[in-house]
């Protein structure tokens, strides 16, 4: 609740309250199952929206929705009114300006980034990549950034890589060794993460964060519900998902130092996700976006079963904390939980370890940070009610919020741009292009080639031809000339014979 420029959470004899001020402190809501982290949760919300903060929620179990209508002034909740006496404060049943949103598209706006957004390191995360197809990752980001090619959906990464098997040996003297055993790797664990939801995620039109710093027309915040009961079953995804909205978020916004009251506060439910298995270099990434980006005007309030569940790198960063129950069943349990009980600041009036065991539902520990940067000494209080209701909204209410949001149609309509799996494709066709005219060009020299020999030799048979048929002819004239003189002589024999004979005829008549 707020009230008296305060943020209401919880009372015992007073109101606890917590500065909006120090809320670029970020915070921690803890406790076992079923203790009132999400009536925390809540609370918190439904405060800075009407302080005028946007907020964003990772609905994980599905029970958020209800944020979206007033809830039902019952019995039970009139006699915590009276008990907490909020007569006189501006609590009533309402509820908040809210926004859906869905990766899968299906609950809510699309939420997308593109994988040039997403970057080669909390890629490799999602994808669980070894160390070697790291490197290649980054190999292709910095090959497509030299080439202008915009990687921006699941298609684009993947010709990309296939880009870099069919020409490894260009590359590999420019950027680094390049192993295609890796790179089908890598397009194998592509492949089922587009099959775990990957080819949702990625794509335009991109997420514009100004539309999760939204107010209504009466100032509230708008609280952004990210409904996550499917993504929650891809924890890699989520947890990158995540990061990665902190990240952008960073790099987004402005530097303004402490504010009166933030930008934006984002609660991550089930925040061990975001730690869990993860490797040295991006728990470095983690705190140093946690640390950083309160610079920016921005809260971040991680949600998980126990404070141990979180490094102590990021514990550290958590000035606001809240802690419902923990049960304590063996030695080790109860070693955890005097841990836990040594980060508050001690209350002289109860014993915070034996505390932690024994509260109660809806009741938890206290401590935020005072006006003065110092933590508050821990009280034992019970968290107010929401204002908003604890049922769930139907998916046909869902999608009445959605319709009527004036965010309507903004994300619906995949927008696919010139990228580079058209421009790869596009070289690719230029090549084979050009191959073709090679070859076609080839094949027609060879076809010429054999037209000329084809040519040579019906000219030199012609000419052979043309030879035998002169020296036919020459000999029929030589045969004729030949058969001419014989008949010459033979004539001219004939008649000196016929002289003769007739002379020596003569003769003998005599």
């Amino acid at each position: 609740m707020y009230y008296n420029d305060q943020i209401y959470i919880s009372k015992n004899d007073e109101f606890q309250c917590l500065s909006l001020k120090r809320v670029n402190r970020h915070g921690l809501i803890a406790g076992a199952t079923g203790t009132g982290k999400t009536t925390t949760l809540r609370v918190l919300a439904e405060s800075f929206s009407q302080a005028g903060v946007p907020v964003f929620c990772a609905d994980i179990k599905g029970d958020l929705s209800g944020l979206a209508n007033p809830g039902e002034l019952n019995d039970s909740i009139k006699e915590r009114i009276k008990r907490f006496n909020l007569e006189d404060t501006s609590y009533k049943m309402q509820g908040f300006p809210t926004c859906f949103w869905d990766v899968f598209g299906e609950k809510g706006h699309p939420v997308r980034a593109t994988i040039s957004e997403m970057g080669p390191v909390l890629l490799a995360n999602i994808l669980s990549c070894t160390e070697a197809q790291e490197g290649i990752l980054q190999i292709a980001f910095d090959v497509a950034d030299d080439n202008n090619l915009m990687l921006l959906d699941m298609k684009d990464l993947r010709s990309m890589l296939q880009f870099l098997a069919e020409h490894n040996n260009e590359f590999t003297l420019s950027y680094g060794h390049i192993s295609k055993q890796s790179i089908s790797a890598l397009l194998r664990k592509l492949l089922q993460l587009e099959n775990d939801g990957g080819d949702y995620f990625f794509g335009e039109p991109a997420l514009e964060f100004e539309d999760w710093l939204r107010l209504d027309s009466d100032g509230r915040g708008y609280i952004n519900i990210l409904e996550c009961e499917k993504l929650f079953q891809r924890p890699k995804l989520y947890a990158t998902f995540m990061l990665w909205m902190l990240s952008e978020l960073y790099e987004y916004l402005p530097e303004v130092g402490d504010l009166d009251k933030p930008k934006l506060v984002f609660f991550f439910d089930e925040a061990h996700l975001l730690f869990d298995d993860a490797p040295s270099a991006l728990l470095q990434k983690i705190e140093q976006v946690v640390r950083l980006i309160r610079s920016k005007g921005v809260g971040v309030f991680f949600i998980t079963q126990s404070p141990n569940d979180i490094p102590d790198s990021v514990l550290a960063q958590l000035s606001n904390r809240i802690q419902h129950a923990l049960r304590a069943y063996t030695p080790a349990e109860l070693k955890k939980v005097k841990t836990v009980a040594e980060t508050f600041r001690e209350n002289p009036e109860f014993d915070t370890s034996e505390a932690i065991t024994n509260l109660g539902i809806g009741e938890a520990l206290l401590s935020f940070i005072d006006e003065d940067g110092v933590p508050s000494i821990v009280e034992r209080t019970f968290i107010l009610p929401p204002e908003s209701s604890f049922n769930n909204l139907s998916e046909e209410e869902i999608q009445q919020h959605k319709s009527s949001d004036s965010l309507s149609g903004k994300y619906d309509v995949i927008v696919d741009r010139e990228s580079a799996y058209e421009l790869l494709a596009k070289r690719v066709e230029e090549e084979q292009a050009r191959i073709h005219a090679q070859l076609q060009a080839e094949m027609q020299a060879k076809e010429d080639e054999k037209e000329a020999i084809a040519l040579a030799k019906e000219k030199e048979k012609k000419e052979k031809e043309e030879e035998k048929e002169r020296q036919r002819k020459e000999r029929q004239r030589q045969n004729n000339i030949n058969s001419f003189k014989r008949t010459v002589v033979n004539t001219i024999g004939r008649e000196v014979s016929r002289s003769f004979t007739r002379t020596l005829l003569g003769i003998f008549k005599r």
